[in-house]
């Protein structure tokens, strides 16, 4: 049987946001990292996470931290199963890593990040 896929409402013209917002600056990244309010782990991505962000891609990065505690809407829509949960938007593909960031040259190569090792 053939599989049926429901689509939310503002589910295209979101992608087609992000599609223009990419051609605008293709170098630009756009991080959603969801966290679990304060856990140790959670604490240890956002640490990881912000390092990573400011030596290696020195102020090219949106960055935006969801404690899906506060919105869990949020994790939901965005089919978040674990925490923390680090997906990149932008430059496609679209990536995800669960857990705490803490080995640096495997989130910089599995995330194609520049200037990570290969």
């Amino acid at each position: 049987m053939a599989k049926i896929h429901q689509f939310k409402p503002g589910v295209r013209a979101k992608a087609s946001k992000l599609k223009s917002k990419s051609k605008a600056n293709p170098d630009r990244y756009t991080l959603r990292l969801f966290t679990c309010g304060t856990t140790p782990r959670s604490t240890r991505a956002v640490r990881n996470l912000r390092e990573i962000c400011e030596t290696d891609l020195k102020g090219n990065y949106d960055l935006e931290v969801i404690d899906i505690y506060q919105e869990p809407g949020r994790a939901t829509e965005s089919d978040i199963i674990a925490a923390p949960t680090l997906v990149k938007e932008e430059p496609p593909p679209v990536k995800r890593m669960v857990g705490d960031l803490s080995d640096r040259p495997k989130v910089l190569y599995y995330l194609a990040i520049a200037g990570g090792s290969k």
